[in-house]
């Protein structure tokens, strides 16, 4: 862990004079050096990783989820136990040991009353409340850092014990972020929730990874600005960094790597970097920013984000279509894509979605699969797109054409969108839901979705489908009782039969959720 956070830091630092590409081909010299070749010794205290191993699994990262253990393992303890074939729900264990009394009073001196050992805390935050992952362990303690200095102490003092750390933050992640499966200490990010400053003029804030992106939209609109990012209600913007999540907005404005200028760090050494400044552009280097950005808890604790904003627009408008097949709505998001309309979101919901939404909002809308469309400028460029979109749709099957320019209606149509999860859960108490995150290019959406689409008719499960159709993006939300071995198997079988798929489409298996994993061997 210490190699890697020299690493880090003398790449960040701005105080050297040798250039940067200098002092990383000297760190990268001494990688190759007689410690990472030749044959290993068999003891596993000493055993190293090597250069491949040794920058990925490193540890932690901003508020959604991530574990950190500040030595290696010499055993490979880690029980992955797995009930079923290629079984996605881990129920995870590492190796755990009781907690210094001497680092529970640092901590106690660091932070006085901001940490608990009360179990009823500790078991809410080991356990994922949008996740169906599990660990056998959960947090030894939990702690609510006010600020930066906080956060480094922390770090130090777990480094100088050896304890594992997980930090957690909103807590929406649905791929088990915030699993403990060490125990350990979970860094709670909720108390740092600061605006620090806002730079109208350059069109950026900096923020505390604790700040809430609904939170920072409500601040930002007196300003007539706005950060364009939208995950599920409730992100904050640490984990989103972690997770390099992005949602309905992605298609215009980008993902969270694109929105992200500058990261203040907390590495696993207590060395604390900045990846970049406020210029909105830079050559200067390696880029660390989108290094940390999506790294999911292996090399950081973010303590500062620089975001760049963008201005609300002056008009916007949101249009609905029915569409009597799948494979049709997504070949007629596809046609709008290629067809150079600046769409500002393109929603696909089938027909068990629209189902759920109607009960659970007590709405009447066709339970048919629909195309959700948002335009943005001025309002004859809304309806001349608005229009050609029609066009479009008509052409695939498509009726039912509505506009919506009411703000408050406007509002509760993304509402009810943005909650299609809590719909789907409604649907089936006390039910689980496996939700999937591939994502394909775009001329493959419509093929891929399906496919997919056609296998989960075919299960006994209840099974829905939502699309971020414009940029290849969809999840499948397949309910299952936990209780029932088979039920799981189920939906284990179709998550893998839709990931496949879509892998062998040039696709990924998550385009937004990010991928909860764990290293058996973690320096």
């Amino acid at each position: 862990m210490g190699l890697l956070s020299t690493w880090l830091s003398r790449l960040a630092s701005p105080h050297s004079s040798k250039s940067f590409f200098h002092r990383a081909r000297e760190l990268s010299h001494r990688f190759r050096g007689p410690r990472f070749s030749g044959a290993l010794p068999s003891s596993g205290k000493e055993r190293l990783l090597s250069w491949s191993r040794s920058i990925v699994p490193f540890a932690i990262v901003a508020s959604a989820g991530g574990a950190l253990a500040l030595e290696l393992s010499s055993t490979s303890s880690l029980d992955h136990r797995i009930e079923g074939k290629e079984q996605t729900g881990l129920l995870v264990q590492g190796p755990h040991k009781e907690l210094p009394e001497e680092f529970i009073k640092e901590l106690k001196a660091i932070l006085q009353d901001n940490m608990t050992l009360e179990y009823d805390e500790r078991h809410f935050h080991g356990n994922p409340q949008n996740s169906f992952h599990r660990a056998v362990n959960i947090p030894d303690v939990i702690v609510y850092p006010r600020w930066h200095d906080d956060v480094q102490k922390i770090v130090i003092s777990c480094n100088k014990y050896k304890v594992p750390i997980t930090p957690y933050g909103g807590a929406t992640s649905v791929e088990g972020q915030t699993l403990a499966p060490q125990g350990g200490l979970c860094i709670d990010m909720s108390l740092m929730k600061k605006i620090k400053s806002l730079h109208v003029e350059d069109m950026d804030v900096v923020v505390e990874p604790g700040v809430g992106w609904i939170e920072l939209n409500e601040y930002l609109k007196p300003y007539g600005l706005f950060f364009p990012l939208d995950p599920g209600p409730g992100a904050t913007i640490g984990g989103m960094c972690a997770t390099r999540c992005s949602g309905s907005l992605a298609v215009r404005y980008g993902t969270m790597r694109d929105n992200v200028i500058n990261l203040q760090v907390v590495l696993g050494n207590g060395d604390v970097i900045k990846t970049g400044s406020r210029a909105r552009k830079s050559a200067a280097g390696y880029d660390l920013t989108r290094l940390i950005i999506g790294s999911e808890g292996t090399l950081g604790v973010i303590t500062e984000v620089t975001l760049r904003l963008q201005k609300l627009p002056q008009h916007s408008m949101v249009a609905m279509c029915n569409i009597q097949t799948i494979k049709d709505a997504a070949n007629a998001a596809i046609a709008t894509m290629h067809s150079g309309i600046q769409v500002s979101r393109v929603e696909l919901l089938d027909e068990v979605q629209v189902k759920a939404i109607n009960m659970a909002n007590g709405k009447n809308l066709p339970e048919l699969p629909t195309l959700m469309f948002e335009f943005i400028g001025t309002e004859a460029y809304l309806r001349e797109q608005a229009l050609l979109v029609q066009k479009i749709v008509s052409e695939h099957n498509g009726s039912d054409f509505v506009f919506v320019e009411d703000a408050d209606a406007k509002k509760e149509l993304w509402r009810i969108r943005k909650e299609a999860l809590w719909a789907c859960l409604a649907m089936a108490p006390n039910f689980e839901a496996l939700t999937t995150d591939v994502c394909v290019p775009l001329s493959r959406l419509a093929e891929c979705i399906s496919k997919s689409k056609q296998e989960l008719n075919a299960s006994p499960l209840l099974c829905m489908v939502i699309a971020h159709a414009g940029d290849g993006n969809f999840h499948a939300c397949i309910l299952f009782d936990p209780d029932q071995e088979e039920q799981q198997q189920e939906a284990e079988r179709l998550n893998h039969f839709i990931v496949h798929t879509a892998l062998s489409m040039e696709g990924t298996c998550s385009g937004e959720h990010g991928c909860w994993y764990w290293q058996n061997e973690v320096p």
